[in-house]
């Protein structure tokens, strides 16, 4: 299958950005891109592993510019913007792995998707994942790792959803804060859209929740999957009150 190219304004739109923020990365070097006719193209793969790479090491205040960015696209795909119970179910949760290594715990969280009945191809998915990790950790501070396959295709997954699992023993993981790792969210998405929302979601919710701390104590999967369901809700805006029938754009609440 030949690599997708982007132009700068198509590139922007992946991205939930402005042009204006494409031609600033391009400018600092930041972006993989090639030339070709006199032209700059971006190839869609190298875009992906960049911006997977890229979201899982932004700092607070712009991962949460970025997610603000992202939230109108992220209501078209779901429901009141809200990822987790659309994604997540408290049966796809295992809160007691077994594995010691970086392989055994890929090994296992495959598996566990394997379990879902969604994975087409789990040896694909896995040798995928595995790739991924020796391309980059996908593990952050804080005792977790965000791990997905390297390229988000169609035909590896039924849909769209996430497993989690937390292992007995605290694996090394390659953590920018040298901790080792115990919670190990692996995403699985038919598309390059739902996995950069997930992401972004999910580490926001690492950063800006207490998640973490109640992940790493709770009991069993329905308390885990309870708490994150609330994370994340209180990450999300209030919806705005639908307007009364009948009242026109200046009416006030008084009259």
């Amino acid at each position: 299958m030949p690599h997708r190219t982007l132009t700068i304004d198509e590139l922007a739109d992946h991205l939930h950005v402005a042009r204006r923020h494409v031609e600033r990365l391009i400018k600092e070097g930041d972006l993989p891109c090639t030339m070709r006719g006199g032209r700059m193209l971006f190839v869609q793969d190298e875009i992906d592993d960049w911006a997977s790479q890229r979201l899982l090491r932004l700092p607070g205040q712009s991962l949460d510019w970025y997610h603000k960015r992202m939230m109108p696209a992220t209501k078209l795909l779901f429901p009141r913007a809200a990822l987790i119970p659309a994604l997540l179910q408290s049966a796809h949760i295992d809160l007691a792995l077994t594995a010691k290594t970086r392989a055994a715990v890929i090994g296992e969280v495959v598996g566990l998707a394997e379990r879902t009945g969604w994975v087409f191809d789990p040896r694909e998915l896995r040798d995928s994942v595995a790739e991924r990790e020796t391309l980059c950790s996908t593990a952050l501070p804080g005792g977790l790792a965000m791990m997905h396959a390297r390229q988000q295709r169609p035909f590896r997954f039924e849909r769209s959803f996430i497993v989690l699992g937390r292992t007995i023993q605290a694996i090394p993981f390659g953590a920018p804060d040298g901790r080792a790792s115990r919670l190990f969210f692996l995403l699985c998405c038919s598309d390059e859209d739902i996995h950069l929302h997930t992401l972004a979601r999910l580490c926001l919710l690492a950063r800006k929740t207490k998640i973490l701390d109640e992940l790493m104590e709770a009991p069993d999967a329905e308390t885990a999957h309870a708490a994150l369901v609330a994370a994340e809700a209180g990450l999300l805006p209030a919806e705005e009150p639908v307007a009364a029938k009948g009242k026109g754009r200046k009416g006030r609440a008084s009259e």
